[in-house]
């Protein structure tokens, strides 16, 4: 028998449970498997130390980074620790991570730390610290219980509310239904049923591919014509697991036949619903939403403006592993230079915007230190030689558009509203926002096409959603900046014009969202742009509320599946889109009608 082996069978034996012992693959979520614990974040102690023999076996944790080390005291030459890993809660495990063996003349050493859990990989683990000194024992498994606002096994009398989320199976007569509450507990019920019958809940951290760790939870057996299971939660902030998909479950007391409900997210509010769907794509070792650049800007943005705590992490996590360079192809198909720019003009002043909004979230000044230095290089391009001002689009100077020219007013302005003092930055915002109204981006309609000719005329082209937000949250934040009344007005002159001109039924609607179209991955996160600064808007003239409230009741009951996942057309039919960049758009739907 291998090492290997031979160490979990001794292990299992002891405990009495049966193990196995695959090669372990490296984990990587904010750091990756065997960080040396001289660079953990904390260190806490979340289970009883283990006496082995005299020796003090100890499982050290750090919720901070994820990861737990274990170590071994007061023992002799020879005595070893490792760390035991499980995805299935506990049944099998990778056994001898980091296995460490003390050496002479010391009594004691450690493993290096490994991950508890896999975000980026949708899987929940457990970890234990186990030692070999005269024989083989192991720490209690760490975190088994999942907690959220409440913890798994909470009696579903203390339930907030009583949702079905999906419809009930039938199972010769009965009826198996899946419950989920306003703190996105769930339980499982049967009703009709009869002695012997089972219900139970399944649990998944992947949309229902699989539930190693959560099958059977809280299974009961009926005695009467009905019971229900115990709560249990969908969340686990402290693994970075949101949204775990839920099913009940039950078999009939004749035969071994049985039935599930389909799968489905709780939604205790719609907005953190969405924001959970999204979250389940957002990859956390290299930080960002594969695999669009700007759209990770804005989407960050999105989840700043939702403003859940659980999510904070992700703003720092972003940051930090975007601002370095790198090669075409490693986040665009440009190169990135550092601090977030690139040729694409536009792409970097997205960046600038998030790192605007992360400031207003955090009050960190490395974030409007950012955003200024991205400002910086986005004036750069502002050029007074064609059509007598405006941003150029690339470095190549190929296109003035309305996108561009959106995002620096919006971005200027925003810069010298929150730096005391400056003058300079509201200059810039003055005179962005007087080229934009004599630049003929906008139509005789009120609506902004999407860019200029070479000879500077308005180019006709597709009035976009994200081009008349941007224009209206332009001219609002130079409002802030000048206090001009006059750039008021005319964010509100376009807010109006899009609530009729840009809308099919009262519900906003982009031109690929028509008929047999399909949007690019860019267009599909426009509405919700779009949105973000209608709101923005919203909450200075206090208008609009009755069409934020149409797209999101339109949203959540046209265009939503069970598992809270949204598409691009607001309105549902076909043909549908649905990714990250979709449910990020209709998040910002959302956000805005709360």
């Amino acid at each position: 028998m291998r090492p290997v082996l031979l160490a979990a069978a001794l292990v299992g034996g002891l405990l009495g449970a049966p193990a196995q012992a695959p090669a372990a693959e490296a984990v990587c979520f904010l750091s990756c498997d065997r960080l040396d614990p001289s660079r953990a974040g904390q260190e806490t102690f979340p289970v009883p130390e283990k006496n082995l023999n005299g020796r003090r076996l100890v499982l050290h944790v750090s919720d901070a980074d994820g990861m737990a080390w274990g170590s071994i005291d007061d023992g002799v030459r020879g005595d070893a620790v490792w760390l035991d890993r499980s995805w299935d809660g506990g049944r099998t495990w990778e056994g001898l991570l980091g296995k460490a063996a003390i050496p002479d003349t010391w009594t004691g050493t450690r493993t290096l730390m490994y991950n508890i859990s896999d975000p980026g990989g949708h899987r929940r683990g457990l970890i234990r610290a186990c030692g070999d000194a005269a024989g083989v024992g192991c720490t209690d498994w760490v975190y088994p219980v999942v907690c959220d606002v409440r913890c798994d096994h909470t009696d579903a009398g203390q339930a907030i509310g009583d949702v079905r989320p999906v419809p009930p199976a039938t199972l010769a007569g009965r009826s198996i239904s899946l419950h989920t509450d306003a703190n996105g507990m769930a339980w499982a019920g049967i009703e009709a049923g009869g002695p012997g019958d089972e219900v139970w809940l399944d649990r998944s951290w992947n949309e229902g591919a699989s539930w190693p760790d959560g099958s059977s939870l809280g299974r009961i057996t009926v005695s009467g014509t009905g019971a229900r299971t115990a709560m249990f939660a969908t969340r686990d902030p402290r693994a970075r697991l949101y949204g775990g998909a839920v099913r009940a479950c039950g078999r009939a007391s004749s035969g071994q036949n049985g039935a599930c409900t389909a799968w489905a997210r709780p939604s205790p509010t719609r907005a953190g619903a969405a924001a959970d769907a999204l979250m389940y794509s957002y990859s956390p070792h290299p930080g960002w939403w594969p695999s669009s650049w700007w759209n990770t800007a804005a989407t960050l943005t999105t989840v700043i403006e939702l403003g859940d705590r659980s999510h904070d992490w992700v703003i720092g996590r972003t940051f930090e592993q975007n601002k370095g360079v790198f090669p075409a192809g490693g986040r665009s198909s440009d190169p990135i230079e550092g601090n977030f720019v690139s040729r694409a003009i536009d792409d970097s002043a997205w960046w600038g915007l998030a790192w605007v909004a992360a400031y207003d979230r955090t009050g960190e000044s490395r974030y409007l230190t950012m955003a200024t230095t991205i400002a910086d290089y986005v004036h750069g391009y502002w050029d007074t030689g064609t059509c007598g001002g405006g941003v150029w689009w690339d470095r190549e100077r190929t296109y003035k558009n309305a996108v561009t020219a959106g995002l620096y007013l919006r971005l200027a302005a925003a810069v010298h509203n929150r730096t005391p003092g400056d003058t300079v930055w509201r200059g810039r915002a003055r005179t962005a926002a007087d080229w934009y109204l004599r630049s003929g981006l906008i139509n005789g309609a009120s609506l902004v096409n999407d860019g200029l000719t070479r000879d500077c005329r308005n180019n006709g082209q597709t009035v976009w959603t994200y081009n008349q937000g941007l224009a209206i949250g332009g001219f609002l934040e130079a409002w802030r900046a000048t206090g001009d009344g006059a750039l008021l007005d005319t964010a509100r002159r376009l807010a109006d014009a899009a609530v009729t001109g840009l809308t099919r039924d009262g519900v906003l609607t982009e031109s690929c969202d028509v008929g047999t179209r399909t949007c690019d991955d860019n267009q599909k996160q426009f509405k919700g742009i779009f949105s973000r600064y209608l709101a923005d808007l919203a909450r200075v003239t206090g208008g609009y509320a009755g069409f934020a409230a149409r797209q999101a009741e339109s949203i959540w009951s046209r265009d939503r599946d069970p598992l809270n996942r949204i598409g691009q057309r607001w309105a549902g039919g076909s043909p549908n889109q649905l990714d990250w960049r979709t449910q990020a758009s209709g998040l910002g739907a959302l956000i805005a009608a709360r």
